[in-house]
């Protein structure tokens, strides 16, 4: 259509927290009548290295401290090989990205991805006219996420504003609310969830999952849970194994209720008395909805300081990740869960007021 704007979004595969934000802000943009695509950047940089470079931060988190020294060390600090990482995933992503810019132009990047900032930064002199923003919801943005030519930087705490000045003291950054998908906003009533899952009324209830990659002992603390007299909807996101061993245990457990990936997670959390989940992005779903949550320790380095902000939020607990502190801590956190409310605890409008202002304020 002649003269509709253009929003690229440049995501990344790690995860499925990049693309929800990338979706939540694609949703605002198509109803203010923007064209958007999203982009994975680590496929943008070949299905082989895109592939490296996610089993790399995989293998890290499978080691206990070696993403926490990373992140706290090389990432948050800056330091050389902070930078060397840096320089090397954008020599990898700037070529594939101009050739995708100079074929689809477009007025607005986003970039939700640190390699995607750090690309687009390095192209904005080749296209004059784009607008470039850097969208980060970690508490502490690290050193890759903060670049030259960026127009404005979006963060979703007082605190991640300082971290990006950290590296960029004359940086433009705005506050927003944590934005999620559209669906989370309009999740049915706790009754009426609870009815279609086959939820007895009355009884207690958990959603319990840890990210696209089912992190932690949720296998094992699901039948732990189930075995407490709780009702326990166990989602294994995109965690096959972790599929197969819920199932595995909902045959001897009935009270577990096992998912892999699904799209009805506004249901499941509506259905829920409480959210036990890592820290990430279902923290601010679960928060729109209005459920407390209850935090698995599971995620290193970024994890750990997103972990803490939930926590001085508040209507959040911590637990360690063996079963049976799950257990225990998810009992105490039921006892103090007040009533469902009967709609959403957080506004759209208040996301999409702090988006739109922002995007104006560099002239889209």
């Amino acid at each position: 259509m002649t003269g509709r704007r253009s929003a690229l979004l440049l995501s990344g595969s790690i995860g499925m927290g990049h693309d929800a934000l990338a979706d939540a802000c694609a949703s605002f943009l198509q109803s203010q009548g923007w064209a958007t695509r999203t982009l994975d950047t680590m496929r943008l940089m070949g299905r082989r290295r895109g592939a490296a470079s996610e089993k790399i931060f995989r293998a890290m988190l499978a080691v206990p401290g070696l993403f926490d020294a990373v992140h706290y060390s090389a990432l948050r600090t800056g330091s050389g090989i902070a930078v060397a990482a840096d320089n090397a995933a954008r020599r990898q992503l700037v070529g594939p990205l101009r050739d995708y810019l100079d074929r689809h132009p477009a007025d607005l990047v986003i970039s939700v991805f640190a390699t995607g900032a750090a690309a687009a930064s390095e192209l904005a002199s080749r296209y004059p006219t784009m607008r470039h923003v850097v969208f980060c919801t970690d508490v502490t943005p690290h050193r890759l996420w903060v670049h030259p030519n960026v127009d404005l930087y979006l963060v979703t705490a007082e605190i991640a504003e300082l971290a990006v000045l950290r590296f960029r003291p004359d940086a433009r950054v705005q506050v927003v609310p944590p934005p999620v998908r559209p669906a989370f906003y309009r999740a049915p009533p706790q009754a009426q969830a609870r009815t279609g899952l086959g939820i007895p009324p009355g009884e207690r209830c958990v959603l319990l999952m840890s990210g696209a990659w089912g992190l932690g002992p949720v296998a094992e603390a699901a039948r732990s849970l189930g075995d407490a007299g709780v009702h326990v909807l166990a989602v294994a996101g995109r965690n096959a194994r972790l599929e197969r061993e819920l199932a595995g245990v909902a045959e001897r457990q009935p009270r577990v209720r096992p998912f892999g990936f699904v799209d009805q997670v506004p249901d499941l959390m509506s259905a829920a008395d409480l959210v036990i989940t890592s820290s990430g992005d279902t923290c601010a779903e679960a928060r729109t909805i209005g459920r407390p949550l209850l935090l698995l320790d599971v995620v290193q380095g970024h994890g750990r300081d997103n972990l803490q902000h939930e926590l001085e939020l508040g209507d959040a607990m911590v637990t360690s990740a063996a079963a049976g502190n799950v257990t225990r801590c998810a009992l105490a956190a039921l006892d103090r869960a007040k009533p469902a409310a009967a709609g959403p605890a957080r506004s759209q409008a208040g996301w999409e007021t702090a988006f739109s202002s922002a995007l104006a304020a560099v002239g889209c």
